[in-house]
């Protein structure tokens, strides 16, 4: 018997954009929007701290002098989708944005830049924020999760730009045929390769921002009757022919419609590559029972699955850039270990050149395990091996910041509050407190505008 719908992919996924309303969504989806929404705009304002943000304003001024939408963190008006690149830029630059982890897919970071410079340029209400939110990660996510095979174009990158054009679609409460059309152009704009992830290049941010752009420009096409391709997942020359190897869409059909992705979100304590926290979560944990000292140290073993070996099992240079050793499992195993913990801070070039830890840094090998799965980031093994022989292990099904292994609410707060402090011009305590209680209080705004000044003119 043949229990594939009798809809095509695309169509369930426009079906699904045009008819959910925000009153189907349930009091833990809405709440889930906040704390990632909270999250998300933490680590974005923490990303204007980022030297090279300012060749990004410099080239984007060149762009356009529309005021339609704002810069967070520092409050330049510019045409939506200019504020939309830099927003997206300023949410990855530091990889410290959410990820939901069976996608390999950063679903807000092109999703929340995008939507709020169009929410802010046609004031839209919170409510309408948040169905936008939820419908543009169920898209990013399930098309995903409907790869089988590993990752070659940058999966947050696409995958984010397609979500974030259903997500302005479903909050712009735009009809079907203007929906197909801009997801058609905006498919045709899709850019992002792993190549910039390999080399540690700051492209790999800024591939966020040119797809939260596309998303904009996508649905400003479309509005104007603008014709696009409609076929542009299962086309022979789709998304799934020409960006993935293999695919399977079971996740896709069995899903939608049953479950919220935005629910299954994890978060990142550590602005790392995500596949660089089962290393600190291991090691932290393994300190804390045993005590042992970094002089006892002989070797770090971390066995983990393919994509893990992929995106943090490089290896250490004496000249790291900070994006290159953000996603070195040696550096990040080094730094929690000498420190106990891993910060922004710990990206400096000042750090990046400590001898002592680059010493530990090369102590620390990452090999595979059993695991066959080319998207698994669990289960991984953390070995310590002692100079006096003893070994120190611990076996990770789950890391840190996943939804079964949960960032509690307090440690959320946390890095929210040292993400505000962090940005170019910080926030106070007060102003922290206050950003707290808007985001908490999204479902009741009328215009987001509010909740945008705030991140602009502290």
């Amino acid at each position: 018997m043949n229990n594939k719908p009798t809809l095509s992919a695309i169509d369930l996924l426009v079906k699904h954009i045009v008819n959910t309303k925000y009153q189907d969504l349930s009091p833990v989806t809405v709440a889930s929007v906040k704390t990632f929404v909270l999250d998300s705009i933490g680590v974005g304002l923490s990303g204007s701290r980022v030297p090279e943000l300012q060749q990004v304003k410099h080239a984007v001024a060149q762009w356009g002098k529309a005021k339609q939408a704002q810069v967070w963190g520092s409050g330049e008006w510019l045409p939506a989708s200019s504020a939309a690149l830099i927003n997206g830029y300023q949410i990855h630059n530091q990889e410290w944005d959410c990820v939901h982890e069976p996608a390999v897919v950063h679903p807000m970071a092109v999703i929340l830049s995008a939507l709020v410079a169009y929410g802010q340029l046609h004031k839209i209400s919170g409510k309408q924020l948040i169905l936008g939110i939820v419908i543009g990660v169920d898209v990013a996510t399930l098309i995903g999760q409907s790869a089988s095979s590993a990752l070659k174009f940058f999966r947050p990158s696409i995958c984010g730009c397609l979500g974030a054009t259903a997500g302005i679609s479903a909050m712009m409460s735009l009809p079907k045929n203007i929906t197909e059309n801009a997801l058609g152009i905006a498919y045709s704009q899709l850019s992002g390769t792993m190549q910039a992830h390999t080399e540690g290049s700051g492209m790999l941010a800024m591939q966020i921002g040119l797809n939260s752009q596309a998303a904009i420009r996508a649905i400003d096409l479309a509005k104007t009757g603008f014709d696009g391709p409609k076929d542009i997942l299962e086309g022979p020359f789709g998304y799934f022919a020409l960006f993935e190897d293999e695919f399977d869409l079971t996740p896709l059909f069995s899903k939608l419609g049953n479950e919220f992705q935005i629910e299954l979100v994890s978060h990142k304590p550590y602005p790392t590559g995500r596949a660089g926290h089962a290393v600190v979560d291991g090691l932290l944990t393994l300190q804390r029972a045993h005590k042992f000292s970094i002089e006892q140290i002989k070797q770090i073993t971390v066995s983990a699955p393919p994509l893990t070996n992929r995106l943090v099992g490089r290896p250490v240079l004496d000249s790291m850039t900070p994006s290159y050793a953000k996603l070195c499992n040696g550096y990040i195993a080094a730094t929690a270990l000498l420190t106990g913990n891993v910060t922004i801070q710990d990206f400096d070039l000042a750090k990046l050149q400590d001898p002592n830890r680059l010493e530990l840094a090369n102590k620390v090998k990452t090999q595979l395990n059993t695991c066959t799965n080319p998207n698994a980031l669990a289960p991984v093994t953390v070995q310590v091996t002692l100079n006096a022989g003893n070994v120190l292990s611990i076996e990770l099904p789950y890391i840190l910041g996943n939804p079964l292994k949960p960032f509690n609410k307090q440690a959320q707060l946390a890095k929210f509050r040292a993400a505000c402090k962090s940005a170019i011009l910080p926030f106070s305590d007060e102003q922290i407190a206050e950003l707290t209680n808007l985001i908490d209080a999204l479902d009741t705004i009328e215009d987001i505008g509010q909740l945008v000044q705030q991140l602009s003119n502290h």
